[in-house]
């Protein structure tokens, strides 16, 4: 594992005070070789560049609140790595829902079978990377798509992507039951409708 940064408590105050601190690229030169030597020896499988991005990003909201304990040996760098830790775990979630997702749409569609799903030419981890190209490239034109209102899009990756509890989504977006569940089929059916015009191509 990278050689832990000596922690500096001027930075970690300066940075507190505000999210725009220019000093956030000085925090990143220090910490960042230890997140990513933490995560390729803990979680090879996880995108690091974007696990780092998501801990930098709680950190603008935790910092403020944070106090560091001198007294403490290596206190900031012991509850930096939890930090990482909570986002791998996150990322490694998210990533098993979408391949659930993604399973049970192939499926919805008949892609699983259809005879232009080249399963009998391929073995199963090439099958898995083209199903995944596809439902990816599939989510991506969902996203983008201006015809689908914007709170449509987030109720669905908020509940089905990033796992979210409805509960939760209902009261931060101020809607009912009924219209998270039509956000989600109208999303899960342009899902399908894509990922079948994909495959025939």
């Amino acid at each position: 594992m990278a050689e832990v940064p000596t922690t500096s408590t001027t930075l970690l105050r300066d940075l507190a005070a505000s999210a725009e601190n220019a000093r956030w690229g000085e925090f990143f030169a220090r910490y960042e070789p230890m997140m990513k030597s933490y995560l390729a020896t803990r979680f090879p499988g996880v995108e690091a560049d974007d696990v780092v991005q998501e801990t930098l990003l709680a950190l603008t909201k935790i910092l403020p609140r944070y106090r560091y304990c001198r007294e403490e040996q290596g206190c900031f760098h012991n509850y930096l790595t939890g930090i990482v830790r909570r986002k791998a775990l996150d990322a490694l979630a998210r990533e098993q829902r979408q391949r659930k997702l993604a399973e049970g749409l192939f499926a919805e569609t008949g892609a699983e079978g259809g005879e232009n799903a080249p399963a009998a030419a391929m073995d199963d981890r090439e099958y898995a990377a083209w199903r995944q190209a596809i439902y990816e490239i599939a989510l991506r034109d969902l996203l983008t798509d201006e015809s689908v209102h914007d709170q449509t899009k987030q109720i669905f990756v908020r509940t089905q992507i990033d796992g979210e509890s409805a509960d939760r989504v209902m009261a931060s977006l101020g809607v009912t039951r009924g219209a998270l569940d039509k956000a989600n089929l109208r999303c899960r059916t342009r899902l399908q409708e894509r990922i079948h015009a994909l495959r025939e191509l």
